[in-house]
């Protein structure tokens, strides 16, 4: 039976997203890469309707489709099928059919700026100048100044045509050219392809790419970073006002299908730009990726700025979303790991992404508290590390393998594994947390329950509670029917949080889950102690 009806139309805007890597999730057949069929074999731990399972409502898939993988799969080579690395579309039909019977949506990842410059698409289209292709990518006979996001020109010349082509990430990834309706078209029959299959929804990869100017014009110096394009303003190859126009036809699409979404990876570091992708909050992208939590210090009031930049940035119809790691940046457990407080923090963290207004979105192995690897470099997979930056290590550090119990490959599968284990599997896995009921695992499947459960961490309203916060946030999430206070102590020390000028609507609290053991116990007053490193939710009473 499908339970998708559980949550209705707002599962995207009350659920916990989790993002599998394929690759490095589970490998059912025994060639060390992870597959459809190893994920079908660990839906029960992701939710099988019980609190002794993680809990989350949707899974996110980093890409399937066929791909030689200069890019590990954001090089897609066909849209319309699944590789075989991965399995077969038959191994994905039975990957949503038993996702939907749990109440688990699918959500893929949907790569549109670029193909393959295997794709057939483009291998027509760089053939010959006249073929009925042609247009489909960006051909110029002189390249401007634009730089490609891996590093040198984003221009790649063409021996056989005598011309270069538009590549804003690695070469082997040409940009279609959106200005051509052609490509929209096909595009979004590939779109309706999936959605017919009964996928949940999408992740846009760099969705605010699409379109590049018209008139290919020079982009401004700017005094950035050592690469190159971080020594631009990118204000004519990315964010360009078409885009707009084009994600509201995609969002028509979606709303012909029941209980949809999308959400955009938007690339810039600015949340008014971010915003501007969800149109008035109805009529673009249903959620699009804040990505400034990636790269705050562990400051409370990092966090708290971030925070209110974002809540002042969406329109009024608008959900958030926030993410602490990804398959593209350090897990932010070694991010935060400094001075021996590496489980504390990330109960801290956890708490944090868990209990604000809008959208969680979880990393494979956050859950355990999976490091960042040291990759060898004779071991490095990331195709830019390779090609590109001399001193720059790759992405494979947070793409390892999932770490399911101590045993040979810690239970990822029967083969040598794509990539080195992370060193501590043996004592950070599944298994071993799963036993012990104070276990970052256990703390995380208490808190997503815990969500579940209340109304006002779901749905409820956002009101921070110290203006000026120093090593503690506090915030309020209420709902007409419950209020939920989060305090979090940011600091390796004993604090107190005084929240008498803060006008709270109760004077006494239950506390429904700490990181300290107290659970249930009654606290009266507005001034609260927090032990160091302490996660602190009370539910009025």
């Amino acid at each position: 039976m499908d339970t998708r009806q559980h949550g209705g139309s707002t599962w995207w805007k009350e659920g916990v997203i989790y993002q599998i890597y394929p690759r490095s999730f589970a490998d059912a057949n025994g060639d060390g890469v992870g597959d459809l069929r190893g994920i079908v074999a660990h839906l029960d731990y992701l939710n099988d309707g019980s609190a002794d399972s993680l809990g989350v409502d949707g899974i996110w898939l980093s890409p399937i489709y066929p791909s030689p993988s200069y890019d590990f799969g954001y090089d897609v080579s066909d849209y319309h099928d699944v590789d075989p690395v991965f399995g077969t579309l038959a191994d994905f039909d039975l990957l949503v059919a038993e996702a939907h019977k749990r109440g688990l949506r699918i959500i893929l990842d949907l790569v549109m700026n670029h193909t393959s410059h295997l794709h057939p698409w483009f291998v027509e289209s760089r053939s010959s100048r006249d073929n009925p292709k042609r247009h489909w990518y960006i051909w110029r006979d002189r390249p401007n100044n634009w730089q490609s996001v891996f590093g040198g020109s984003a221009w790649e010349w063409d021996q056989v045509t005598r011309q270069y082509y538009l590549h804003s990430f690695l070469a082997q990834q040409p940009d279609l050219n959106w200005r051509n309706p052609e490509v929209q078209e096909a595009l979004m029959a590939e779109v309706r392809f999936w959605l017919d299959r009964g996928v949940d929804g999408f992740r846009l990869d760099v969705a605010n790419f699409f379109f590049k100017d018209d008139q290919f014009r020079d982009n401004p110096f700017h005094l950035g970073g050592l690469r190159g394009y971080d020594r631009q303003r990118h204000v004519y190859d990315k964010d360009r006002p078409e885009t707009h126009r084009a994600l509201k036809a995609f969002r028509r699409i979606l709303d012909g299908y029941p209980e949809r979404m999308s959400v955009g990876e938007i690339g810039t570091e600015d949340p008014v730009v971010a915003a501007s992708y969800l149109g008035d909050g109805q009529d673009e992208l249903h959620l699009a990726f804040n990505f400034t939590f990636t790269h705050c210090g562990w400051d409370a009031r990092a966090f708290h700025g971030a925070i209110a930049a974002w809540e002042r940035a969406l329109p009024a119809k608008g959900w958030p979303c926030y993410v602490l790691s990804n398959h593209d940046v350090t897990r932010h457990y070694s991010r935060y790991a400094a001075g021996g407080q590496g489980d504390a923090r990330a109960r801290i963290a956890a708490a944090l992404l868990l209990t604000l207004r809008g959208t969680p979105f979880l990393y494979y192995g956050e859950e355990i508290g999976m490091r960042n690897v040291r990759v060898p470099r004779r071991e490095i997979q990331d195709p830019p590390g390779k090609r590109y930056w001399p001193f720059y290590r790759g992405r494979d550090g947070c793409r390892t393998p999932m770490q399911w119990d101590s045993g040979q490959g810690a239970g990822f599968g029967a083969g040598v594994p794509w990539l080195r284990l992370g060193p501590d599997y043996q004592r950070v896995n599944v298994a071993a947390q799963s036993r012990d009921p104070n276990s970052l695992l256990s703390f995380y499947r208490k808190l997503i329950w815990h969500r579940k459960a209340s109304p006002a961490l779901r749905r409820g309203s956002y009101r921070a509670l110290i203006e000026k916060p120093v090593d503690s946030l506090a915030y309020l999430r209420e709902t007409p029917e419950q209020s939920v206070l989060v305090c979090l102590n940011f600091s390796s020390r004993l604090t107190r949080v005084d929240l008498s000028a803060a006008s709270l609507p109760a004077e006494e609290w239950r506390v429904l889950l700490t990181s300290a053991a107290r659970p249930g116990e009654k606290v009266k007053g507005t001034q609260f102690a927090l032990d160091p490193c302490e996660a602190l939710i009370l539910e009025a009473r």
